[in-house]
């Protein structure tokens, strides 16, 4: 083999340290006098009392009633939020969402425009909400520097506020979903009476296919579009939608006519790395074929009976895990490990409850068995919404935020769809900020672009970056090509289905190279750091493509030096984190590629403020340059930016502080860097509303510097820092190709 092998380095957490950081900044300027706020809220509250005490007693479960508060625009953080102020009275927060207003007032120049806001739902008995109003009507009442000077408005929310897309529908019986804050204490209490209204307004509810997640319970109903309007008068209900079908194979997935491909050899080798544990949830297996040796096929409990179409889809999903896009004529590479197949879907697709069984049959494995990969190229029929996190999503995210998986999910293949419209963007769950949503790039070539089928951008805030990356799914001049099903010629598709799995075999890739230490995060990090991007837009091909052989992760380019970093900063801690180029390093330019992930527990109640924590880090190019005389740390200069995820007019100011992703690449001239560090604060907004205990956050981070000037920079960082960065070494022998 030739040419010298710069594997990537490794153990970076060493180089970490903690670090003071100054106190906060000086009380901001409140928008109203306390008693301007009395003043404006007073009606307010006074009306929505009398739509409170219009429900009738069924419908306010242990005499309990919903409000809405909406914050001002400019104090929506957490440490604004009034949960001192609403517990006081006798109210507690269950929940939040976004929307966007115009204020009466606010403390900038000039006449106040729109602007995004936090809308917070409030649950308390009836007598609260009336005593609140009371209150409101004694002058002097409320200090100055109280809550009330940063609320913008309260009102009783109406069925306009709960139902989404059931205008126009068929005055026929149709299936919905509901969604239900049930705040634990009111748990039992809610579900017994959603029960007894959902009947007395004809509706039929399904509690036995109902799904818990953090504060909300989800459940199909059976109703009558006119029954609607009542059944929202329900105060707990949140949300009433259209059932969405669920997305299996859709038409440009299924078997293209290339004509007749040579044939491809199938290895007769073990996988290279055993303990390796990869599900996928799919279609099924054909019961015998040519991946048997490196697959299990499981039924998941009261699947119904085989669909042929599924198992292809199932087929060519597993063999894209196994070996990725095939090359006709040649032999298939060797796996990296084994897959474990679970057939999920069956004859009742169709059937209107086939969402919830599915999601159901994948959670009760999932909790059963620990998997180190998984990969769902299926889900909702469904473009992700704004104001609301569907329970696909929810369900999904709270089981990665533990950190033990590494899912990919396929983005969806309705990129032809109309954009402004939003029926693009990317499907439900792509849109869970602890996986990996893939998109399909349309070719293998340097000259790609974003499959026309696939799914845009972008996101929710926080997941703006969706799809996270993409991967080769195939196109209609290049498709994707499968191992064939009984010996007859290969396969080929395209999809997002299988650019999905495809992605996810880089990553079992990378960790049979270096084994079990490199952790689910950080093989997250490798991938998003190492994308090729292109010319095309973030919110089509998210961070670029992710490339298809390994050495492009686990080999460091020509004047380059890679190094990852694993570990844990506590609640409240600010970590320095070193940037390692060696001092000498003094001529040229230096281009610095950082890219940082972690995996944040998540609170579906609010999907503005989804993501409970986040990391912010700040950079510090010169160690010897401050900003005066005075200042603690060397000063700091512009990296990761608003701007890297959206344009800076289209994203609420801070709001990607929260994404669980960071990336950028910068180029500086060597002689402005003199020991540079990521300062990194660890955030945390959960516990301010939630009383919900704040843990340590796992983070990874991978750095690349590249120079211009010096040939030799990665053998300076193994010497500089011996002892504390290692070469990580590969545990199994993987052919990768090293240029000399």
């Amino acid at each position: 083999m030739a040419g010298e092998r710069n594997f990537l380095l490794g153990h970076g957490e060493r180089l970490v340290a903690p670090v003071a950081t100054p106190p906060g900044g000086a009380t901001p300027e409140l928008p109203y006098t306390a008693e301007e706020a009395r003043q404006r809220l007073l009606p307010q509250v006074e009306a929505a009392v009398r739509a409170f005490d219009s429900l009738p007693a069924e419908a306010c479960p242990s005499g309990k009633t919903v409000g809405l508060v909406t914050l001002h625009p400019q104090f929506i953080a957490k440490t604004y939020h009034p949960g001192d102020f609403l517990r006081d009275n006798g109210l507690s927060y269950i929940g939040s969402r976004g929307a966007k207003i115009t204020p009466e007032k606010w403390t900038r120049q000039g006449e106040p425009v729109a602007m995004d806001t936090t809308e917070i739902f409030v649950s308390g008995r009836r007598e609260s909400f009336t005593h609140l109003a009371d209150l409101l009507q004694s002058p002097g009442a409320f200090p100055e520097g109280s809550p009330l000077q940063k609320m913008e408005a309260f009102r009783a929310p109406g069925a306009s506020d709960k139902k989404r897309g059931t205008m126009p529908l068929p005055q026929t019986s149709s299936l919905f979903e509901v969604g239900l804050h049930i705040p634990s204490v009111d748990r039992d209490a809610i579900l017994r009476s959603f029960q007894r209204w959902a009947r007395a307004c004809g509706v039929s509810a399904d509690l036995d296919r109902s799904i818990p997640v953090s504060g909300l319970i989800f459940m199909p109903i059976a109703a009558h579009t006119e029954e609607l309007d009542e059944l929202s008068r329900f105060s707990f209900l949140r949300v009433v939608r259209p059932m969405p079908r669920l997305r299996t194979l859709h038409p440009v997935e299924r078997s293209l006519s290339v004509g007749e491909l040579p044939p491809i050899e199938v290895p007769d080798e073990p996988v290279i790395d055993g303990s390796i544990r990869m599900a996928i949830f799919d279609g099924g297996l054909p019961s015998s074929g040519p991946m048997s040796q490196w697959t299990q096929s499981f039924d998941a409990p009261g699947v119904g009976p085989v669909v042929e179409e599924c198992v292809d889809h199932g087929h060519m999903v597993t063999s894209a895990a196994l070996f990725g896009c095939l090359n006709p004529g040649e032999i298939a590479p060797r796996p990296f490990n084994s897959v474990d197949h679970y057939r999920i879907l069956d004859d009742e697709e169709e059937d209107s409850y086939a969402l919830y069984t599915a999601l159901n049959r994948i959670r009760d494995v999932l909790e059963e068995k620990n998997y180190d990969f998984v990969n769902l190229s299926l889900g909702p029929e469904l473009p992700i919404e704004d104001d609301e996190v569907h329970p696909w999503t929810a369900v999904l995210d709270e089981y990665l935020s533990h950190g033990q998986t590494f899912m990919t999910l396929a983005a969806g293949n309705n990129g032809n769809n109309d954009w402004a419209s939003g029926n693009a963007r990317v499907q439900v769950p792509s849109d869970c900020v602890n996986a990996l949503a893939v998109g399909s790039a349309n070719s293998k070539l340097k000259n790609w672009d974003r499959a026309g089928y696939s799914a845009i951008g972008p996101g929710r805030s926080p997941g703006l970056v969706k799809p996270d990356v993409l991967s080769f799914g195939g196109s209609q001049y290049e498709p994707f090509i499968f191992l064939p099903r009984n010996g007859d010629a290969p396969l080929s598709a395209m999809g997002t289905s299988f650019a999905a799995p495809a992605a996810l075999r880089m990553a079992a890739g990378i960790r049979a190279h270096f084994g079990g230490h490199i952790k689910p995060l950080a093989l997250r990090a490798l991938l998003v750091h190492c994308t090729e991007r292109g010319d095309v837009p973030i919110d089509e091909a998210g961070w670029g493509r992710v490339p298809d052989q390994i050495e492009a992760f686990v080999v460091c380019p020509p004047n380059s030096v890679r190094v990852l970093y694993q570990g844990t900063i506590e609640p409240g801690q600010t970590m320095r984190m070193p940037i390692p180029l060696p001092e000498d390093a003094r001529t040229g330019n230096v281009i610095i590629s950082a890219t940082y992930c972690i995996n944040s527990p998540t609170d579906s109640r609010s999907p503005s403020t989804y993501t409970g924590s986040a990391i912010e880090p700040v950079f510090r190019p010169h160690a010897e340059k401050f900003n005066n005389e005075d200042s603690m740390h060397p000063a700091t200069a512009p990296f990761f930016r608003s701007s890297d995820f959206l344009p800076e007019n289209d994203l609420r100011k801070g709001a990607h502080k929260w994404e669980t992703t960071k990336h950028k690449i910068l180029t500086k001239r060597a002689s402005s860097l003199l020991r540079p560090v990521f300062d990194v604060r660890y955030l945390s907004r959960l516990e301010q509303l939630a009383a919900i205990h704040t843990e340590k956050v796992e983070y990874a981070l991978v750095i690349t510097l590249t120079t211009s000037a010096d040939a030799d920079i990665y053998n300076k960082v193994v010497r500089a820092y011996s002892g504390q960065l290692e070469i990580l070494q590969p545990q199994v022998d993987i052919p990768i190709s090293v240029q000399p």
